[in-house]
């Protein structure tokens, strides 16, 4: 298996990682509610942008993810929890352990558990 190298690599990750948490029994929910059908495409374009910033220095992605997760929280009443960012992070190592193995895949599930703790403790 090789490692995590070229943005179409995100891309694979991005579009797989998210195939499955649409379809995942708890994440499902909130994700396909906030995020219109129409609207998946640029979404998962602007989460390739991001974790190509995150992962090679490139810097393609421009937004604010902590305010995106904080306004999904107050709209579901302040409902998210550990739980939610656990089964994120797990859908997330699963998907990176069935494509890819190295330097730069160990990186994106440390970088994706950093952000997930700070995310959590944000909202």
């Amino acid at each position: 298996m090789r490692d995590i190298a070229t943005r179409e690599d995100i891309r694979i990750l991005v579009h797989t990682f998210y195939a499955k948490i649409r379809k995942d029994e708890l994440l499902g929910v909130i994700f396909n509610t906030h995020i219109h059908e129409d609207a998946w495409p640029p979404h998962l374009k602007k989460l390739t942008d991001f974790w190509e910033t995150n992962l090679f220095g490139v810097p393609k992605y421009k937004g604010n993810l902590t305010q995106k997760h904080i306004n999904v929280d107050k709209s579901l009443d302040y409902t998210i929890d550990q739980v939610h960012f656990g089964q994120w992070l797990n859908i997330w190592f699963e998907t990176i352990n069935e494509l890819y193995d190295g330097d730069y895949a160990q990186r994106a599930k440390d970088a994706a558990r950093k952000m997930s703790t700070g995310q959590f403790l944000a909202i």
